[in-house]
């Protein structure tokens, strides 16, 4: 397969103010020209977008081409259903969203310390080998956050996992929190395929401070910003492939402009890739995925990551950015509770893959933007 995958993680949308809105018909479009140049790899989850990413699947796809023609991967997200019980019912709903008779990849969704003892328990590796038995998934495997050491663990104690999905861009590289490449080589050590999800960090990768853009155009004037984050996670040798979340047809074209005919970084990109994370991390206050992974449990509905994208752009350029800050925020809190309405119950913190103090940061949004 060619190293790109469709992440049904960001797509485009009818209103940004419902999440679960998907626009459909912009999926099939995009659907059509990531075949079209072939491409056949497709990531999906029952939380994004409320189910709806994998109806738009179904609809962009599944109706539409030969069950031969393309991969669907999707995951077991054990922080949506209440017992171990609710598994199987699960997963036939999965199915029944996806319109496929079986999945080519499943896994266990997001494990880290405590969704791996909840996985144990729930015997939910033995759940997702049964299901092979059983024909409906053809490969499993796990997606994960959280240190290198707990990889191995995992790893070691479950051999049967096939794949390891992992957090990996040149931001997070040598992250001491996301410790990207030290859970690709725990992966490599085991002899796990690596498939990358975040390697533009949630757009953070796509708007970089001018310094950095400069660094990437005047070494390939014709070449994406995001090409080079893309490029940067497709070149270590056991990628196997690279999730881009591509949200308009503009970002699949040029997705596909350069990924069609892979080449790796050579040895001068990635000094220039080096040089761009030293300060696109001295420019960054918050570093938010926008996943959203945050906001399903808030009891006062609080718009975290958007409140974050704002409070990021009003710290990265500075006073005038301030009036047209304070005017998003405003509006934003119009339709959900404001950063001082934290009960710091911390929910958040618990569900949110780049275990950020999402409550200190809150408080600091609220002093800002307040």
């Amino acid at each position: 397969m060619k190293k790109l995958g469709f992440g049904l993680m960001r797509l485009p949308q009818i209103s940004k103010d419902d999440y679960g809105s998907v626009d459909i018909e912009k999926v099939k479009k995009m659907a059509d020209a990531f075949m079209e140049n072939g491409f056949t790899y497709f990531d999906t989850a029952a939380p994004y977008y409320r189910g709806n990413s994998e109806v738009a699947f179904r609809e962009a796809v599944a109706k539409r081409y030969p069950r031969t023609s393309y991969t669907i991967t999707d995951k077991l997200s054990l922080f949506m259903i209440r017992n171990a019980e609710e598994m199987e019912g699960f997963f036939e709903s999965q199915l029944e969203r996806l319109g496929v008779d079986y999945m080519d990849y499943y896994w266990l969704h997001g494990l880290g310390g405590p969704s791996f003892k909840q996985a144990e328990e729930w015997r939910a590796f033995e759940f997702v080998q049964r299901k092979k038995a059983e024909g409906k998934v053809k490969h499993i495997g796990l997606s994960f956050h959280d240190k290198a050491e707990l990889l191995d663990e995992i790893l070691t104690k479950h051999p049967e996992m096939e794949y390891v999905q992992i957090q990996l861009n040149y931001l997070d590289w040598e992250d001491a929190t996301v410790e990207s490449r030290k859970c690709y080589e725990v992966a490599t050590k085991h002899r796990k395929p690596v498939i990358v999800m975040e390697p533009i960090k949630g757009g953070s990768l796509v708007n970089i401070p001018e310094e950095a853009e400069k660094l990437y155009q005047d070494y390939r004037p014709d070449s994406s910003v995001a090409s080079w984050a893309i490029r940067f996670a497709a070149s270590p040798g056991n990628v196997m492939m690279v999730l881009s979340g591509m949200s308009d047809e503009e970002q699949m074209a040029d997705n596909i402009s350069y990924m069609k005919e892979f080449q790796p970084l050579d040895e001068e990109e990635q000094k220039i890739v080096e040089q761009a994370t030293k300060i696109i991390k001295a420019s960054i206050a918050i570093p938010c995925t926008a996943c959203r992974y945050c906001i399903d449990d808030c009891p006062k509905k609080i718009a975290i990551p958007d409140y974050f994208a704002v409070y990021n752009n009003l710290k990265r350029f500075g006073g005038p950015q301030g009036m047209v800050a304070r005017t998003y925020y405003g509006n934003l809190t119009q339709t959900h509770g404001k950063a001082s309405d934290c009960l710091k119950c911390g929910k958040c913190e618990k569900r949110c893959p780049q275990h950020l103090p999402i409550r200190e940061y809150l408080e600091a949004v609220a002093g800002e933007l307040e």
